[in-house]
């Protein structure tokens, strides 16, 4: 189990969650490089602009980008230890549109594999990589998809949905419903835009996309057929990063809490799933995203401490 112990008064899986989403983070000084990609699109990756020393990937999650609280925390930590860490935003994410009509799904790894590699070409050496719930997905992935040749030095995936079916099934219950219709009426208005620059791309309106309330319903009439899956559940079960796990060969470290309002703890793999290099850390509690530790106030980011921990480590 994870070596971690909830702050005081933020024992609960909501409270960690809504807590660590919410409460102050350091605002680091940030500066934008883009990436022209091989179809014509572009990503853009927001580095802290004051930070020095070897390259840290971040992958944000769900409608997530440099301003997202998890993100500049960890930015702010890995400064401090001598690390020059950066922001990779999922196409659509930075501010700006993407050209495209697709956007973005918890299953690409192309992007970031382009990424990678001209990071590494540039810089003599792999970067590390961390990513945080769809961006741990994401991660996953990437790293069980090219085994050996992942382009990446070490791995840190935070509060991945290990299974898209069943966080889907997860988030439409109960007070876990807050967190999707928060997500999805971002998503709808950011597909407002999408369908108004791209009319043709779906058959669809904005009453349509106002009708879609879960995230199966959303995933199965707009993200599924825009990205070239068959239906909900083909995107989900191509894209889920569970049955990736066995194959990844770089040193990876899972945090994850039994907790997580956004996924059951069924869809959580058994250490018979997970590759020799792939290291499970699962807490009690912690929520989605959360790990909040100590006993004075503000409460201590346990998380960014075990991530740049993991991170120092010698291979």
């Amino acid at each position: 189990m994870a070596g971690f112990r909830p702050a005081f008064g933020l024992g609960g899986a909501h409270r960690q969650t809504l807590a660590a989403a919410l409460l102050p983070a350091p605002r680091p000084p940030l500066a934008r490089e883009r990436f022209e990609l091989p179809d014509g699109d572009f990503v853009d990756l927001d580095w802290h602009r004051d930070a020095r020393g070897p390259a840290v990937l971040v992958l944000h999650g769900l409608e997530g980008d440099s301003r997202s609280a998890y993100a500049r925390r960890l930015l702010a930590a890995l400064a401090r230890c001598g690390r020059r860490a950066g922001v990779l935003h999922a196409r659509g994410r930075s501010g700006e549109p993407n050209r495209l009509a697709r956007s973005y799904t918890a299953g690409d790894t192309d992007d970031l594999a382009c990424v990678l590699a001209r990071l590494q070409q540039r810089d003599g050496r792999a970067p590390d990589v961390v990513g945080y719930s769809l961006g741990a997905n994401r991660l996953l992935k990437h790293l069980g998809e090219a085994a050996g040749r992942a382009g990446i030095r070490r791995a840190v995936a935070v509060s991945p949905p290990f299974e898209l079916g069943r966080a889907a099934d997860r988030l439409d219950r109960g007070l876990s419903r807050l967190y999707q219709w928060h997500l999805l009426r971002s998503l709808r208005a950011g597909y407002r835009v999408k369908l108004a620059q791209h009319p043709q791309a779906l058959p669809l309106g904005a009453d349509d996309l106002d009708a879609l309330k879960t995230f199966r319903s959303f995933d199965d009439r707009v993200t599924a057929p825009l990205h070239g899956y068959a239906g909900v559940e083909d995107y989900y079960g191509r894209c889920s990063c569970r049955p990736f796990l066995k194959d990844i060969a770089v040193p990876t470290l899972i945090v994850h809490a039994l907790d997580d309002p956004f996924l059951y703890a069924d869809a959580i793999p058994t250490p018979a799933e997970l590759a020799p290099a792939v290291r499970l850390e699962l807490a009690a509690h912690g929520g989605h995203v959360g790990f909040l530790q100590g006993l004075s106030w503000p409460a201590q980011d346990w998380l960014a401490r075990r991530i740049a921990a993991f991170l120092d480590a010698s291979d």
